[in-house]
């Protein structure tokens, strides 16, 4: 039986992952982590993670990224492998993350849905196969709550598109402000914010006379709840390092 803390306990997320627990017999909520400490089940739920009334063997957080320092601090302190599904990070804070990373085990991802995953991958093909005679574009749509854009999920899109590129591209967002031709070394990423949207992701490949478009679309959050349990039970014997779904799938 592995035993879990949800960091961010009494969030949207936290919620997902705990109804995604409670279906399991492999894993258990022993505690949660949040600013609002108000239970909704049978596990306490604390004000931070130096508070927690026992070390579980992995945390999963879909907090905020403000609550990072104190985390890797617990973590690193206690030895206890962390999932980290929040987005929203600065660079510095994921400088932050890969170097914990070399004496914990974490697992830090832009996205926890195989789906996008798999998503990637393909995308990762479309690049090696179309090369440059193809412009690229990524369009990303979420709910009227999300603070950060574009989201982390596009950047890791894009991320894996440029390195398939020997990273010759650099990043557009949006073009209001811009009255030029695409240019062959960019990709475009545009933010759409509205609704309940969950998330949806098109990967655009448009060539000459032709269109190439990868898409993923999210219809609950239980998704992403659902691959944050498969990465902590995969994470939980791990050795230190820094680990992403790429691995688990």
């Amino acid at each position: 039986m592995t035993n879990i803390a949800i960091c961010g306990a009494n969030g949207k997320m936290g919620k997902n992952v705990y109804a995604c627990i409670e279906d399991r017999d492999d894993c258990q909520v022993i505690a949660g982590v949040d600013v609002c400490t108000k239970q909704y089940a049978e596990f306490p739920i604390v004000a931070a993670p130096d508070k927690l009334p026992v070390k579980p063997d992995v945390i999963i957080d879909f907090s905020n990224p403000a609550l990072l320092n104190n985390l890797l601090g617990y973590c690193l302190s206690t030895g206890t492998p962390l999932v980290i599904g929040s987005t929203g990070y600065s660079d510095e804070q994921i400088a932050q993350i890969k170097s914990a990373a070399q004496q914990i085990p974490i697992f830090f991802t832009f996205n926890m849905s195989l789906g996008i995953n798999l998503l990637v991958q393909l995308a990762k093909k479309a690049a090696e196969v179309l090369g440059d005679r193809f412009d690229v574009e990524i369009v990303e749509k979420h709910h009227n709550q999300k603070i950060d854009a574009p989201s982390g999920t596009a950047i890791m899109l894009a991320n894996a598109i440029n390195e398939t590129l020997d990273n010759s591209k650099h990043y557009v967002y949006d073009r209001h402000s811009r009255r030029q031709k695409h240019a062959k070394s960019e990709i475009g990423m545009h933010a759409i914010r509205g609704g309940t949207i969950v998330g949806e992701h098109d990967v655009i490949f448009a060539g000459n006379d032709e269109v190439i478009t990868l898409s993923h679309s999210a219809a609950s959050k239980a998704v992403f709840a659902e691959g944050s349990v498969k990465a902590a039970l995969y994470l939980k014997d791990q050795p230190a390092g820094l680990y992403d779904m790429q691995m688990l799938i």
